[in-house]
């Protein structure tokens, strides 16, 4: 019998849950920096000891929200995404945005965590957080690459420069296995930074409390805007 069948392999697997889902109510209420196992072990119902033997400190328990936290945000990004055609390139740059949206509204607090201020003292360990953290413009690229080779993306004519972001472009490109041009991957980058930039000044406040009586309407705008950039 495999490992993870087994009783205890299934109380274990049972108790991190309980640990993440604790942990990001925590984290809704305290906050990422005030986060304390001993308060997770309280509200588990277990001494603080018995923890630390699932999460070995408070950095741990941030990982574990932080994957957490990308992987639902991709996961809502999916499911978004298997409601449109495959071959709606542009409904399909739409999806994804206001999945996003959608996702970090009923989320702030881990939205918080994944793309806001850094946690003092805190470094999410790349090995772990990596594939998880680019989920979203993984899907983002997908969609871009399909609608090159389609013919469907329409760029302005002229070359990427300075030299060295050709470069950088180049290398980017080859380790996606892209077809795309350079300047298709530049101006993919930049609606890239202005989905989650349009997502966090609404999240976060910055346009001002009394700015838009709907905010879903400027996102709508913008989302339309980073659309057009692409050239879709």
């Amino acid at each position: 019998m495999s490992d993870v069948t087994t009783p205890r392999a299934r109380a274990r697997e049972q108790t991190m849950r309980d640990i993440v889902r604790i942990g990001r109510s925590h984290l809704a209420t305290e906050g990422a920096a005030a986060l304390s196992l001993r308060a997770v072990a309280r509200d588990l119902g277990v001494v603080s000891s018995a923890v630390y033997r699932y999460v070995g400190s408070r950095d741990e328990l941030l990982t574990l929200l932080v994957v957490d936290g990308y992987d639902e945000l991709g996961d809502a990004v999916d499911a978004a995404l298997e409601r449109v055609p495959r071959a709606d390139h542009a409904d399909r740059m739409r999806a994804i945005g206001r999945a996003v949206r959608a996702w970090a509204l009923a989320e702030p607090a881990t939205y918080a965590l994944l793309f806001g201020s850094p946690v003092p003292g805190y470094s999410a360990p790349a090995e772990r957080t990596t594939g998880p953290g680019t989920r979203v413009i993984l899907r983002l690229v997908e969609v871009w690459e399909d609608a090159w080779a389609a013919g469907e993306i329409t760029l302005p004519d002229g070359s990427v420069s300075p030299r060295r972001l050709s470069r950088d472009l180049a290398r980017i490109r080859r380790e996606l296995g892209l077809t795309a041009p350079d300047e298709l991957v530049a101006r993919g980058m930049l609606a890239w930074a202005a989905l989650f930039g349009c997502v966090s000044f609404e999240l976060f406040g910055q346009y001002g409390p009394d700015a838009f009586a709907e905010p879903k309407d400027i996102f709508e705008h913008h989302l339309e805007v980073l659309v057009a950039a692409v050239g879709l």
